[in-house]
Formats: C-alpha cells, sequence, structure tokens
C-alpha cells in the first residue's frame, strides 16, 4: 500500500494507556515495547495516513490514585500530566529512531521539551506527515487523556479514534475474567454508557457521540493489527451511533 486510497480512513488518532508501555514489568517505560509500538505506527504511516497519538501516564503516575491515597486531587491530576508527558517523548524518540518526523504538543507549555497546544500548527504538522503525539492530557484536572484524545480528535478531523487494548473489541464482560464473555462487533455510544461497558469514561464517550467520531477499539499486542484495520482487515468492534 501505498496511497491513502488503499486505507479505510485519512486522518487518525491513535489512543494507548501508560500501562501498554510497561510490557511486563509492573511499572514504567519498556524500551523494547515502546519501539514494538512504534513500529506499528510506522506501518500505518507508509499507507500515506496521518497519524495522531494519545498516550496515558498510568505507568508512571495515575492521578486518581494519587487522589485515592489522600492527595489533592488537582496536584495528582497535573502530576498525571507531566507522566503523559514522559511517555510522549519516549513515542517521540522511538519513532524518530525509525525516521518518522514526529512531533509532541502540549497542553501545557514547557518550551525546553516540546510545542505549546496550537490547533493550526498541529494541522499544518499532520499535513506534512508529522506524527502528532498530544501530550499533558486537556491541560485541565479531572479530565482524563480518553477524553484528551476524543478533544484532539474532533479539534484535529480525525476520521476515527483507534484505541488499543489487551483485547481485540469490546466484551459484555471482562474476557480475561469470563470464559463465556462475548465480543461486540458493533455498539452504539448509548450501549456503552448504558452498559457500563468500559471502552472510555462517559464523557469521552459523550464527546465522540456530540461529534459523530467512531471509536475502533482493537488489540495492541496483535501484530499488524493497527495496520489491518486501516486495510479493512483483523477483529475489532467499532464504536458508533
Amino acid at each position: 500500500m501505498s496511497d491513502t486510497e488503499t486505507a479505510a480512513f485519512k486522518r487518525v488518532l491513535l489512543k494507548i494507556s501508560g500501562e501498554a508501555l510497561m510490557g511486563d514489568q509492573g511499572y514504567g517505560l519498556h524500551p523494547p515495547t515502546v519501539q514494538r509500538i512504534a513500529k506499528e505506527v510506522k506501518t500505518v504511516h507508509e499507507m500515506g495516513v496521518e497519524i495522531c497519538m494519545v498516550i496515558g501516564g498510568g505507568n508512571i503516575f495515575r492521578g486518581l490514585q494519587g487522589s485515592a491515597q489522600g492527595m489533592e486531587r488537582t496536584t495528582a491530576d497535573y502530576m498525571g500530566m507531566l507522566a503523559t508527558v514522559m511517555n510522549a517523548l519516549a513515542m517521540q524518540s522511538a519513532l524518530e529512531e525509525l525516521d518518522i518526523h514526529t512531533r509532541v504538543i502540549s497542553a501545557i507549555p514547557m518550551d525546553q521539551v516540546c510545542e505549546p497546544y496550537i490547533r493550526r500548527r498541529a494541522v499544518r504538522h499532520l499535513e506534512k506527515k508529522r506524527v502528532c503525539i498530544f501530550a499533558a492530557g486537556t491541560g485541565n484536572p479531572y479530565f482524563t487523556t480518553d477524553t484528551a484524545a476524543t478533544l484532539r480528535a474532533s479539534e484535529m478531523a480525525c476520521e476515527a479514534i483507534f484505541k488499543g487494548t489487551k483485547v481485540d473489541g469490546v466484551y459484555d464482560k471482562d474476557p480475561a475474567k469470563h470464559d463465556d464473555a462475548v465480543r461486540y462487533d458493533d455498539v452504539t455510544y448509548d450501549e456503552v454508557l448504558q452498559k457500563h461497558l468500559g471502552v472510555m469514561d462517559a464523557s469521552a464517550i459523550a464527546l465522540a457521540r456530540d461529534n459523530n467520531l467512531p471509536i475502533i477499539v482493537f488489540s495492541l499486542d496483535e501484530p499488524g493489527g493497527f495496520r489491518g484495520i486501516l486495510a479493512g482487515e483483523g477483529t475489532y468492534t467499532r464504536v458508533h451511533d
């Protein structure tokens, strides 16, 4: 594949959790895992698809857990945002080793390490086929990186959000705990909210619904899965109206 006519979408946002970068470790970054994900992104980039990324920070610090342990919630959330910047820089390094031009764009200005978020500039980077990694969430406490991903995807006029997880779609119950769990091929935004299916948090789902932005849930552990879905193959769940 060499042009966007063969891809299902021309511009997408890939959302992955910070935990996806841990590999088999219990904490932090696992460089081989970061490199593997970067190679997956490269295969899609080579199709001519414009790619944004949002990476969580739960492998380093999770604001809700800090808050639960007595830390003031706003402070804990800002610490979580800083963790996402660290993950974004790690992914940028891995992508640039593969000769993919990348920009880390932070909602919290920190000029020495990344660009501040300016929508028009970010769109221009995408048009120049640079991968844009949006860091520091929305820049506001009380909002998750899921919500940040949906917000940025809407602002960048992405055609879909790809949510990379450890399972190959959305199930009616946890497939790791229940052998009789059933996978959905398609599910509506309202069903996700009503059945508490745990695709993303409620505000992210509501924002996607309001902007008619489909969410593709797939396994990030499946080699070639990201590219395969864009080529019209693979196993996944589509969340839409």
